[in-house]
């Protein structure tokens, strides 16, 4: 196909990353909050900073979405 789509506005949202985090590499404090919880999802910005971290990653791509960001999975 040699037509133009037109992507509207997502394509200029800027761009997050979401990853499965182990709990037992979060800090102790929040390992604390977390008994039986194993694994979260973390949203970071393009630098690294992490956003959010929250139980699903679902969740992590709505919480994004809902932020006008445009989330992209990290393996």
């Amino acid at each position: 196909m040699d037509s133009k789509f037109d992507f509207g506005d997502a394509a200029d949202a800027p761009t997050v990353y979401i990853r499965e985090v182990a709990t037992d590499t979060l800090p102790q404090d929040l390992q604390e909050q977390l008994p039986g919880i194993t694994t979260m999802y973390a949203v970071h910005d393009a630098e690294g900073e992490r956003l959010a971290l929250v139980r699903d990653r679902r969740m992590a791509f709505v919480l994004a979405r809902q932020n006008e960001l445009q989330p992209v999975s990290v393996h």
